[in-house]
């Protein structure tokens, strides 16, 4: 084990002599109170130590020693519902040990060493595995069942011997394999390095909408399961409802939230909210399939580093078992700026506006490890692990380089319009800055489980939204009056799909989740409400009088009807609406 001695501090970040046969990214304990650190950088026998609590009180000379293992985090049944913070200590847990304060130095373990799991096996004595077969199979909560893996960096084997179904501890035997190196007994607990993505058997094309009952994202900007987005925009914006919203409602199997280096409140508000939501899918709380990483900006600045990979290593594990998985991140801007922070304090070159050199190839590194792959084993399992990144660009400026590095690795833009916030239009995306490049990918699924008009109707309403665009810049130099009438109408349909389609209230019982059968049936509404009026307008009806329509009232409350309502109200308003274009063609042709 080595051991050094503390020679210079500067913030997070100190210096130890003595460290002859440390490694890069070994953990080490510093000081008199074994302070988690990290190692940054080597040279000889000095190191450089990021360390991930507070060094204040600290003095040269105090003793630091190696750990002999990378930073890791412990995988295994029981981290569904906890909330852990940067480097997955559980705060719940800390708090009964030490107060309400987190003092420094504390160590508790991830896993409670105590709780026991019932674990029914799956192969047994005498079978070969290979790495990422399941052993067996633990209920960890009412929706979610862990599998227990032979860990990845294990050669396959034979079983010598499989654990009889019972209760275990995740530090008890479940299983002894036979190597060609020896024997190793398995255990539910894993350890993984952070910072190294776990090994899959191939990546695959995604091809899978992530539904996320967000009108806005299905429909017009969709994410698949295993896809990378990010959604930037300025202070106020909505960043974080939406992020929110994603992490309620996403149809992943589970949901892991980094709340990298946000304010108390906006965190305190998710850890409020999340264990009373009910997961739509299931009726059960939202909480039996979400793992809360909490690192708040008032916490230490290397942990905040460290909070990013420790939700990706979490999500990869639940990936590897075969689930779908959504990581939000919120917010990478933050996670940028403790990089660029560290970066000062270890007198590195800077690159553009003081972020480090690496910054691009850091943000590279995290997205790499979205996807839908195969997973290992010797059954044919898939899992896919999708990413949604915050960031939040001074002023809104989204040429700085964080927000520019991002978008060069995501193929989903959320552009979030400071202007559409001030307007109280939620969510605030811009819908002719944001793109996906995953529109075509999902078409299969669109044609095939809601209706092959899809496409269709959507490129036709993006195309209303962008000659409303156009058609605004006249109005606002002539006035609408000036318009023809089909121009006007081009108004009309489009302001109903702004407003009363891609507006949603998130805090609305009904409207905070609209079911892709419901989205589209809505915006087919929408899209016949505009042939049929213009039908009508070539028959000589104003314009004037087809936006007076009382149905058009019914068309914006829609969007609250509940779900199990809304294909009647929908036939309802389509009779109405020809009745009225019925009425107003006879008033006209008579004249």
């Amino acid at each position: 084990m080595v051991e050094g001695r503390i020679s210079k501090i500067a913030g997070p970040v100190i210096t130890a002599e003595g460290m002859k046969g440390a490694q890069m990214y070994e953990v080490v304990r510093v000081g008199e109170e074994r302070l988690i650190g990290e190692i940054i950088e080597l040279e000889e026998d000095r190191a450089v130590i990021q360390v991930y609590e507070e060094t204040v009180g600290m003095r040269p000379g105090g003793e630091v020693v190696g750990s002999g293992a990378p930073l890791s985090v412990e995988l295994g049944p029981g981290l569904l519902r906890m909330i852990y913070d940067g480097i997955q200590r559980p705060l719940e847990m800390i708090k009964n040990e030490t107060g309400d304060f987190i003092q420094r130095g504390v160590d508790v373990p991830s896993l409670s060493r105590t709780a026991k799991w019932h674990f029914t096996p799956v192969v047994k004595e005498g079978d070969k595995v290979v790495a990422g077969d399941v052993l067996g199979e633990v209920q960890e909560t009412e929706v979610i069942t862990h599998r227990i893996l032979v860990p990845p960096d294990l050669p396959g084997g034979v079983i010598e011997s499989v654990a009889k179904e019972g209760d275990y501890t995740v530090e008890d035997t479940v299983a002894v394999l036979k190597t060609a190196d020896g024997r190793r007994e398995l255990s539910m607990l894993q350890r993984w390095p952070v910072r190294l993505g776990r090994p899959y058997r191939e990546k695959l094309d995604p091809e899978e909408p992530l539904i996320s009952g967000q009108r806005i994202f299905d429909t017009f900007f969709p994410l698949t399961k295993g896809g990378t987005s990010a959604i930037p925009g300025p202070f106020g914006a909505g960043k974080t409802v939406s992020q929110h919203q994603l992490a309620k409602w996403a149809d992943a199997d589970v949901i892991v939230y980094v709340g990298c280096g946000e304010r108390g409140n906006e965190m305190t508000e998710v850890l409020e909210e999340f264990p009373h939501l009910e997961d739509p899918k299931t009726g059960k709380p939202l909480m039996e399939r979400t793992v809360l990483i909490a690192n708040t900006s008032n916490m230490p600045v290397a942990a905040r580093d460290a909070s990013i990979y420790t939700g990706a290593t979490i999500a990869e594990y639940y990936r590897d078992m075969g689930y779908n998985v959504a990581l939000m991140a919120d917010s990478t801007s933050r996670w940028a700026e403790a990089m660029r922070e560290i970066s000062g304090r270890l007198e590195e070159m800077p690159g553009e506006e003081g972020y480090p050199a690496y910054l691009a190839s850091r943000l590279a590194e995290f997205y790499e490890r979205a996807g839908r792959v195969v997973t290992l084993g010797s059954d044919e399992r898939y899992g896919s692990l999708a990413m949604i990144g915050a960031v939040s660009p001074p002023g809104g400026d989204f040429s700085e380089p964080v927000t520019q590095n991002t978008l060069r690795i995501t193929k989903v833009f959320w552009a979030l319009d400071a202007s559409l916030a001030d307007r109280r239009h939620f969510p605030s995306i811009n819908w002719l800055r944001s793109y996906s490049l995953y529109t075509d990918a999902v078409e299969p699924w669109w044609s095939r489980n809601i209706s092959p008009q899809w496409k269709e109707f959507r490129v036709k309403a993006m195309a209303m939204l962008q000659k409303e665009a156009e058609l605004k810049e006249i109005v606002q130099l002539v006035g609408a009056d000036a318009l023809p009438d089909r121009e006007r109408l081009v108004l009309e349909a489009a302001r109903m799909i702004r407003e009363d389609f891609l507006q949603q209230n998130a805090f609305h019982d009904v409207d905070t989740y609209c079911s892709p059968k419901k989205q589209f049936a809505m915006l087919k509404l929408m899209i016949e409400f505009y042939d049929r009026a213009d039908e009508a307008v070539s028959k000589g009806v104003p314009a004037k009088d087809i936006a007076e329509m009382s149905v058009i009232d019914e068309i914006a409350r829609l969007k609250y009807v509940p779900e199990t309502e809304y294909e009647a109200k929908i036939e309802e308003i389509n009779n109405k609406l020809q009745e009225e274009l019925m009425a107003l063609v006879e008033k006209y042709s008579e004249r």
